[in-house]
């Protein structure tokens, strides 16, 4: 049989093992061990002796493969972005961000979940991951929220669709992930994410706004805070701006010149002058214990998904099927343009059914080479290619993009992982109720993501500026 058939028909396979019901990690690492056996025990014509063969060999791939790839030091980024998140939460940088940014646009139609919005995005800026983020501003947002006026569905619906920003802006665990499986610098990546995190913030901001304005007592802005206490609120949210300066400044050295070191050395910097902060500010073994244990569940739950799936992504090298979707997407006869739009919205729809890292490790070997194909192969010039960017360029730009509809994912009913725990934090409120309230923010994701795709320059300011891309 022909290795694409046999690529297609286990992918199938892989797609009835995740809608019956299989976590992605176990059903991508089942398919493709079933895959490489297949593969193996075809190229020996189906000889029944060989068979023990193929296994022992798909096996052994199975096993190197992952090990090699999740042992790469770039992956250590992701515990220390985890554990920075955790940790600032100890050290009460939270609630300051909220009392800061409640008091400098509390006072505008909606005030209150603008204000939740903008903080969730600053905590973003040490938080790299969405759950966490999400977790923490429930508890502190959603009360405040519901004290008001606010509908508690919609309050639990800000604080989901705002805590998805942490996968945007830096520090992103999903940014490393991509950056990893395609082979592009995360530094660049990273530098990237800014500029359409805080667009995306700002979106939807406009769209409470503009909610507040059109629905009455949609949600009454706060008032009478004074000069002297806006001001008074700044200096708590600086350590913030100060661990953003130096993983930042180890990714590219301000005053120009080598950066000063890794990015993964500037994470783990980070995570220590947060912890030194957490302790400052009473942070003892309890809180430091929980901080700890809750960065190695999700870590260890991130990593077991990268290594099912790199199983998968083995068998799909051996199958050729990254090639020949390049080469079918590039022989449609329409627009590039047109191409990519239905690739993010077959996006849109995986979302509903699996979560963000898996979906993204298992399509990208596919589609990335797809996409740089598309836009006119790896050495054109921007005013060669199908987007009018070069292939760093090109890579860069749909990561961000793609990353931002992987953010989808998790606001996406059945399985939208940030409504999840946004119910599971607030007793009072069901899943369903959360789904209901993070309605209104897919209209604000699409302009987001219309917004990317059309002003590419949004995404490719930063790292032309500063990294000469």
């Amino acid at each position: 049989m022909d290795s694409i058939d046999i690529g297609l028909i286990v992918t199938g396979f892989l797609v009835l093992l995740v809608v019956l019901g299989v976590r992605v990690a176990f059903a991508a690492a089942i398919a493709g061990v079933v895959g490489l056996i297949w593969i193996f025990w075809d190229k020996r014509s189906y000889e029944a002796e060989q068979f023990i063969w193929a296994l022992t060999v798909a096996v052994k791939t199975a096993g190197q493969v992952p090990h090699s790839k999740i042992s790469s030091q770039a992956l250590s980024l992701i515990p220390t972005f985890i554990l920075i998140g955790y940790l600032a939460y100890y050290a009460g940088l939270t609630k300051s961000l909220f009392e800061a940014a409640k008091r400098w646009v509390g006072w505008v139609p909606g005030g209150l979940a603008v204000s939740t919005v903008f903080a969730t995005a600053g905590f973003a800026a040490v938080s790299g991951a969405s759950v966490a983020t999400s977790a923490v501003f429930a508890r502190i947002a959603i009360p405040e929220m519901t004290a008001i006026g606010y509908d508690k569905r919609f309050a639990a619906g800000v604080v989901a669709a705002a805590g998805t920003l942490a996968s945007l802006i830096p520090p992103s665990a999903i940014l490393v992930i991509y950056a990893i499986i395609v082979e592009q610098d995360v530094g660049a990546l990273l530098l990237a994410g800014f500029l359409p995190g805080a667009f995306s913030a700002l979106v939807y901001g406009v769209l409470i706004i503009g909610m507040a304005v059109v629905v009455r007592n949609f949600g009454p802005p706060v008032r009478g805070f004074s000069w002297a206490e806006r001001f008074r609120s700044l200096p708590p949210v600086f350590p913030i701006v100060f661990v953003v300066v130096i993983i930042i400044s180890f990714i590219y050295n301000p005053f120009g010149g080598d950066a000063w070191g890794t990015p993964t050395e500037g994470g783990a910097l980070g995570a220590f002058v947060v912890f030194v902060m957490a302790l400052y500010r009473g942070m003892r073994w309890p809180q430091l214990k929980s901080a700890l244990m809750e960065t190695a569940k999700l870590s260890v739950m991130i990593f077991t998904i990268i290594w099912g799936v790199l199983v998968f992504v083995r068998f799909l090298g051996f199958a050729d099927l990254p090639g020949a979707f390049s080469s079918w997407i590039t022989s449609l006869d329409q627009s590039p343009l047109l191409t990519l739009v239905l690739i993010l919205l077959a996006y849109a729809v995986l979302g509903m059914f699996m979560d963000a890292i898996g979906m993204l490790i298992l399509t990208l070997p596919v589609v990335f080479p797809a996409i740089i194909a598309l836009n006119g192969g790896v050495a054109v010039t921007a005013a060669e290619s199908a987007f009018g960017m070069n292939a760093f360029g090109c890579g860069i730009w749909f990561g961000i993009i793609v990353v931002k509809m992987a953010e989808l994912c998790l606001i996406t009913p059945p399985i939208g992982l940030n409504c999840f725990v946004v119910a599971g934090v607030r007793p009072e409120l069901s899943v369903q109720d959360v789904f209901k309230g993070v309605a209104p923010f897919f209209i604000a994701d699409a302009l987001t993501i219309a917004g990317l795709v059309l002003f590419p320059g949004i995404v490719l300011y930063l790292p032309n500026l500063l990294l000469g891309g």
